[in-house]
């Protein structure tokens, strides 16, 4: 599955917490539009590096697939920053 939200979470003591939900599905619209220009780039690199595109684009895909259910959370101190990818 693609994932489709991020929801971010900051959390300070000394002001009201924030949580930003950003739509990730906004960004596959230039994603598909950039997607001859970045296949290119990707086929020269393979080239160059004597990799696979094919294999290359396949984990490219399969690391964008697993993203839902990431959970990174951050703290020091006063301050907590929260990530959860739906």
């Amino acid at each position: 599955m693609i994932p489709s939200i991020a929801i971010v979470h900051v959390y300070n003591s000394h002001w009201r917490s924030l949580r930003l939900w950003i739509p990730l599905f906004l960004l596959w619209i230039p994603l598909l539009l950039l997607s001859p220009l970045i296949f290119l780039v990707i086929l020269a690199a393979g080239v160059a590096g004597r990799i696979s595109p094919w294999r290359a684009i396949a984990v490219f895909w399969a690391i964008s697939c697993s993203l839902p259910g990431t959970h990174v959370q951050v703290s020091s101190q006063d301050n907590k920053v929260l990530v959860r990818i739906l």
